[in-house]
């Protein structure tokens, strides 16, 4: 997990160390990264959909049943909330929020400012995500844009998958495969279940917290990317290690993870209101 970016200075200290997960950092821009999609991409996977944060990447998703009256959602990291990381066991419900995201068109450019009215869900704990319910509904910002929510896989991810990580924040796409996954992620005080571990193509970077995680065949999200161990130490802040059901313990320099998201969907009733009471849902509670 990359701490957000603050600040120019920061950016440019995050290019000049080269750093190399979760939190990207390259700065191509989207004619650049257009030429990267069309060959590593079979299915062209675009940024229509994606957000850029102040300090990480999300995207604008709905469950299969979303309505397009439904307020939209925004998906990004637990860790990217601008009320900071929330501490083990700590879940964010329902918390007001205002925090503005640029909406971007196909080819990267930003087309619109969309705007939260709260924080409908967020947590480190089990896995690394928020939710924001944003003040627009999926039918005015697909009216005003032309542009259409992301929808959420119902479904495990499969091994073996072509995937691509679609960063709003850097304007770039990471393209590779589930390479498998994690029976527990632990990342200094975190630990996450059943995470996506990739193959080494997706390198991601600082900036790249909250991208969504696209199924190449289906387009649709299986996942939100959120690090990777840079330095190769052990269960260290930004330093993930794997935790085998038998306790064993993996480091993978250089590799990087994302949090499955169709536990998600469960989760989410009439209205697009989060109910963590719902039939399936196992989101950990307040």
């Amino acid at each position: 997990m990359k701490k957000p970016l603050v600040g120019a200075l920061f950016t440019v200290l995050l290019l000049g160390a080269g750093i190399a997960p979760a939190t990207a950092a390259t700065g191509h821009d989207a004619a650049a990264t257009d030429t990267v999609k069309t060959k590593l991409s079979p299915k062209a996977v675009n940024f229509a959909g994606t957000v850029a944060l102040s300090n990480c990447s999300g995207s604008v998703v709905r469950t299969p049943s979303s309505q397009p009256s439904d307020p939209a959602l925004v998906l990004s990291n637990g860790h990217c909330m601008e009320s900071g990381f929330p501490g083990p066991g700590e879940v964010v419900f329902n918390q007001p929020s205002t925090r503005s995201f640029t909406l971007l068109n196909a080819s990267g450019s930003g087309v619109g400012t969309l705007r939260a009215s709260k924080i409908a869900y967020g947590t480190m704990t089990d896995t690394d995500i928020s939710v924001y319910q944003l003040t627009r509904t999926y039918a005015q910002i697909e009216s005003s844009y032309g542009i259409k929510a992301l929808e959420l896989n119902t479904a495990h991810p499969v091994q073996g998958t072509a995937i691509t990580v679609v960063s709003g924040y850097w304007k770039r796409t990471y393209a590779c495969n589930v390479d498998g996954f994690v029976y527990r992620l632990k990342e200094g005080e975190w630990t996450w279940k059943d995470s996506v571990r990739y193959t080494s193509a997706c390198q991601t970077i600082g900036g790249t917290s909250g991208s969504p995680v696209i199924d190449n065949a289906t387009g649709k999200v299986v996942a939100v990317n959120n690090t990777g161990n840079e330095d190769g130490q052990q269960c260290t802040d930004n330093n993930p290690c794997e935790v085998d059901e038998s306790g064993n313990v993996t480091v993978r320099q250089g590799i990087n993870y994302a949090q499955e998201t169709y536990g998600i969907v469960p989760c989410i009733g009439t209205g697009n209101k989060f109910d963590l009471n719902r039939p399936g849902c196992a989101l950990p509670k307040p």
